[in-house]
């Protein structure tokens, strides 16, 4: 089990990422693909990754196995920036003691590959090689469904508000899911090994990812800027046919009416079925009817979370409504 012990500062400085990481995303992803439990989540992807997947997987699966520890600096706190090259740059900045102290701790584990030993010595050509293999996985495993990754985190971060608004921090932080128990001042995470995390009022900064499995995670390394890293809520389809895979006819034709456009709007922020009936004065059917068709061409993703359906606006779904927006304005 994970202890995290909060002091009266740390539940001030608590914060929930603004969104996906990049890195943590490739790195669960990669550990997520070479297990087998999570099928009925993960099945379809790992069946669709793993015969498009280079040389890129075969060079950070060792890594990062699917049990057992790895290098903090593969997913850095600090300097990452909001897209995916910013962050691989400042991985490969990593300083040579930090990459030789975490190939240490993981060598003691388990047997690594013999190139690296010249990762851990800072080696410029090694670095970019792993630089190169974090872009590459990237594009060829995860790009295809980073929308829907984005809109999915999107929605637990709008549940993690109202957990927010409705109990304070004490409601976020206890709202957070079976695998996390919060008993002030102490929050315990289901985790594969004893590890105790003091803030000192350092505060947390609270990761939903999507590929995390099937427990939450954290650093290795206590005296790094603190992160929990937890699993969130799938819709069962996410793996469907992105919208313009299919005939333009299936999904934009049906889109048509301000019952719909109101949904969508309505959405912008998460809304559930029962709240969008009574906002909209429509039957509970009629909702999940003009639900149905927005999800089907993209602009809406559905998640269920604390029990109920969580329907939240994809990024298509609120550029839309801000082109509608600027045309009415205009």
């Amino acid at each position: 089990m994970l202890r995290v012990h909060f002091t009266a500062e740390d539940l001030a400085r608590v914060r929930v990422a603004s969104g996906p990481d990049f890195l943590w995303e490739i790195s669960n992803s990669v550990q997520t693909l070479q297990r087998r439990d999570g099928a009925r989540v993960f099945g379809e992807w790992r069946r669709w990754a793993r015969p498009r997947l280079s040389g890129s997987c075969r060079l950070l699966s060792p890594l990062l196995p699917p049990h057992g520890s790895s290098p903090d600096f593969l997913t850095p706190t600090s300097g990452g920036g909001e897209t995916l090259r910013a962050a691989v740059d400042a991985l490969v900045r990593t300083p040579p003691p930090r990459l030789r102290t975490d190939l240490t701790r993981v060598a003691a584990s388990r047997r690594l590959p013999g190139w690296t030993e010249s990762l851990a010595g800072g080696d410029g050509d090694a670095l970019r090689q792993l630089g190169q293999a974090l872009h590459t996985y990237h594009l060829e495993a995860l790009a295809p469904f980073w929308q829907r990754i984005h809109a999915h985190i999107d929605a637990d971060r709008i549940s993690r508000l109202r957990s927010l608004l409705d109990g304070g921090t004490d409601g976020l932080l206890a709202g957070l899911g079976p695998q996390l128990r919060w008993c002030p001042p102490v929050l315990e995470v289901d985790y594969p090994v004893d590890h105790h995390l003091s803030l000192d009022g350092r505060g947390l900064t609270l990761q939903p990812s999507f590929f995390c499995w099937p427990t939450p995670i954290t650093l290795a390394d206590g005296e790094l800027p603190p992160v929990l890293v937890y699993p969130i809520d799938h819709a069962m389809d996410w793996t469907r046919p992105a919208p313009i895979d299919r005939p333009a006819d299936d999904t934009l034709g049906p889109l048509v009416g301000h019952t719909r456009a109101a949904v969508l709007k309505a959405v912008r922020t998460g809304s559930s079925t029962v709240e969008l009936a009574r906002l909209l004065a429509v039957t509970h059917p009629a909702i999940s009817q003009h639900v149905k068709v927005l999800r089907a061409a993209g602009l809406v993703t559905t998640v269920r979370t604390a029990g109920r359906s969580l329907h939240v606006a994809t990024a298509e779904g609120r550029a839309l409504l801000r082109s509608c927006e600027r045309d009415t304005a205009g």
